[in-house]
């Protein structure tokens, strides 16, 4: 038997101006309100915003409540296609935030949670998360929000009003919802179930006329006609009888939700809600409420909600649907909802990492008639990259399709005149096979491209972009560029070793011959140019980021230079000499010239796009060549300590007589004899696992291999120490800040 909590609403209407109001016992509770506007210039506008409260701590002598309070909202504008979002939270955000890692309730990654308390400990927050700009209050008698200055209140009529400001983006609105149907009861009669004995009573009035205005571009603009809704929901932990008393900090948890509310054009409004336990994956809970155009609730038990097509983020890289099919048999509804604008993404560790709400259009049948109307869905709690591992994992995904988009197998005339060509050199289309073409230029690069690779090149000038507080969704195109550039260095390089297995696989000359590889791989260098234009900089920018492209390149090809004259040379002397300066420095400069500068390049490209100062710019590039210097290093460690999965066989430098940093470490800590083993062994390309194996057992008891991991970790902590005083606390400090220490402490 399961009890309920007293301050809910008694059976039959609810009294609004009560249940409005804050419930101080409540351990969560939340206003919603969206609405659909057309302004007197003919734009069509959605918003929707919350105001959140949450109870924090209960003093155990007084019983005094404290509370902790937080608001999302944000702006669908059609007509340009942009999403326009804001997160604020009140000042002790960074304690609760620290109590909240401590309780095991932050990330699942531990880089991550270090990354977010380092931010934290200094007392601040990462945006896109703000503090309010003014102290919060709520009123105890009637339904009056005013948090830092966003305001919701309930009239003495029955209206509520509206009131947002985001300066920064020159977004608000001062909007007034006129009730024009009673408040329903979600759920079962009102009370909607968790997973873990909480619960929370939910209604609703699905059909309101909005009058007022919108602010945009820091113009307010008069509305023309609006519809929208308003939800309110609150409760918490309810004990079984004779269990222990309401917990602090109890509330909903571990739980993802798919939730739309539709209104349709004929006076029928629609919500479906399912909530899903993360962890189980099972239906919790699962409501259709149908409520006639008088206002007559009906509600329906066989229905699905289920996800169609999907969008993936380039911020977070999650994956959400942005269609859906609500059916159910019983009252003959077929209804397909679908975004307006696929990139609805609120990003805030409100809602770690993000969740999806934004405004679509529902069109189907019902009860035998077509019908038509707006919605709203959210879709929020299902976060299923977990850790690093599985964020670049997806980041890759997106990387094959951007190359896939820009380089497809079977491309159309339009496609494969935008590859080699372009709409004013029409006429070098003239005689051009795409058969031929697809075969001879785009298949040998999608060879290795579709095989996967480490996507942290594709990553980092995206990251760079955000950090210094551009947004990385007008460059997602440029997940492709890096890739190109990389996987086109790898086809020449295997070339030129003799290389003949490449990401799992034959390498692309062995599959291709030797001139289509040849070409294809310096081809991919230049097709990358499609992807550098964009309206959305200057020509200064575009300038400087063609400028940084070929700094890239020429210190590539420079480093591949020094790889194929070879560390040999300088072996003899650092052997009878002791001294491997000159062999450490001519490795790191091999390194310096094919990982680091590249990588710092692409840094430095996001951070111009992004709209960085020259000192950010500067950071951000040198914090990338430690990382790609510092990956390159680990790289040489893993070789002889081993990979993960044994991706590579341990030891294969040494069986290959390869001459990396842990080698010319030793130089100067080995006497004499054990220097002309090494490298006498080194030379003779040892393929029996016990040499290989003594081999690698004196790099490491010399301390030559502890000493490179110690070099990539000082480099990775140095470029950060420079770069951080530069970047504003945000979600992409975090993930960069953690992104050090996976290439630190990674073992593949």
């Amino acid at each position: 038997m399961t009890q309920t909590l007293p301050f809910w609403p008694r059976p039959g209407t609810i009294d609004l101006p009560l249940h409005d109001r804050p419930h101080a016992a409540a351990d969560t509770e939340w206003w919603y309100v969206n609405t659909h506007v057309r302004t007197t210039d003919g734009r069509e506008l959605s918003l929707f915003a919350a105001f959140f409260r949450i109870i924090d701590s209960r003093d155990q002598a007084t019983g005094a409540i404290a509370y902790a309070h937080s608001m999302t909202w944000a702006l669908t504008d059609l007509e340009r296609g942009r999403y326009l979002a804001e997160s604020r939270v009140d000042g002790r955000a960074p304690e609760l935030g620290l109590e909240r890692i401590k309780n095991g309730r932050g990330a699942k990654d531990d880089r991550l949670n270090r990354a977010m308390i380092e931010i934290l400990e200094q007392g601040k927050i990462p945006v896109p998360d703000r503090v309010f700009d003014g102290p919060v209050t709520v009123a105890t008698d009637r339904l009056c929000l005013d948090y830092g200055g966003a305001r919701f209140e309930r009239h003495a009529d029955g209206a509520y009003h509206l009131h947002l400001h985001n300066p920064r983006d020159g977004v608000g609105c001062d909007l007034v919802f006129h009730p024009e149907k009673p408040a329903i009861r979600h759920g079962d009669n009102g009370v909607v179930r968790g997973a873990g004995g909480e619960q929370m009573f939910y209604y609703f009035v699905p059909r309101c006329r909005v009058e007022g205005s919108i602010t945009l571009d820091g113009a307010a603009v008069p509305v023309a006609s609006g519809q929208g809704w308003y939800d309110h929901e609150f409760g918490g932990y309810v004990a079984p009888i004779g269990s222990a008393p309401l917990g602090e900090g109890a509330g909903v948890r571990d739980l993802g939700w798919n939730w739309t509310a539709v209104q349709l054009d004929d006076g029928t409004d629609l919500s479906a809600y399912e909530i899903i336990d993360v962890t189980t994956h099972a239906t919790v809970g699962k409501w259709l409420i149908m409520i006639d155009r008088d206002g007559g609730r009906r509600e329906v038990s066989d229905f699905t909600f289920e996800p169609g097509a999907t969008w993936t983020s380039a911020r977070s890289f999650h994956e959400y649907p942005t269609a859906w099919r609500l059916r159910a048999p019983s009252v003959g509804l077929d209804v397909a909802v679908e975004a307006v604008v696929d990139d609805q993404e609120l990003i805030t560790v409100i809602s770690k990492p993000a969740f999806w709400e934004g405004r679509c259009r529902a069109r189907g049948v019902l009860a035998g008639r077509p019908v038509a109307g707006l919605a709203y869905v959210e879709r929020s709690g299902f976060e299923h990259i977990d850790n690093l591992d599985d964020f670049f994992a997806a980041v890759g995904k997106q990387v094959r399709r951007s190359v896939a988009t820009l380089m497809p197998l079977d491309p159309s005339y339009l496609a494969l005149r935008d590859l080699i060509a372009s709409e004013e050199l029409d006429h070098y289309m003239d005689g051009v096979d795409a058969p031929s073409m697809a075969a001879t230029l785009i298949a040998p690069v999608r060879e290795i491209v579709d095989r996967g690779g480490k996507s942290w090149r594709s990553y980092a000038a995206l990251a760079c972009c955000d950090v210094v507080g551009g947004d990385s969704r007008q460059y997602v195109q440029w997940l492709a560029m890096p890739e190109l550039m990389h996987v086109g260095s790898l086809i020449i390089d295997d070339v030129q070793d003799r290389s003949t297995v490449r990401r799992g696989g034959p390498t692309c000359h062995v599959v291709h011959g030797e001139p289509i590889a040849i070409n294809a791989g310096t081809a991919a260098y230049f097709i990358m140019q499609k992807l550098l234009v964009s309206d959305e900089m200057s020509a200064e920018a575009k300038l400087r980021i063609y400028d940084l492209y070929f700094s890239a390149m020429r210190a590539g090809h420079g480093g591949q230079a020094i790889d194929l004259g070879g560390m040999a040379p300088l072996m003899p002397a650092a052997v009878a000499t002791g001294d491997g300066a000159a062999l450490e420095a001519r490795i790191l400069a091999c390194h310096r010239l094919k990982t680091a500068a590249p990588a710092g390049c692409l840094a430095r490209m996001g951070a111009v796009a992004g709209g960085g100062s020259n000192e950010q710019v500067a950071a951000v590039g040198g914090f990338f060549e430690a990382l790609g210097l510092a990956f390159q290093i680990i790289d040489d460690v893993l070789n002889l300590r081993g990979f993960k999965g044994d991706l590579k066989r341990r030891g294969e430098d040494i069986a290959n007589g390869t001459v990396t940093l842990p080698v010319a470490m030793a130089m100067g800590r080995l006497d004499l004899e054990r220097r002309q083993w090494l490298w006498q062994t080194l030379q003779s390309k040892p393929q029996d696992d016990v040499t290989v194996a003594a081999a690698v057992e004196l790099l490491e008891s010399c301390g030559a291999i502890a000493a490179c991991a110690t070099l990539a970790r000082e480099l990775v902590e140095d470029g950060w120490r420079k770069a951080e005083p530069l970047l504003e606390p945000s979600i992409a400090r975090v993930m960069l800040r953690a992104f050090g220490w996976y290439v630190l402490e990674r073992h593949y």
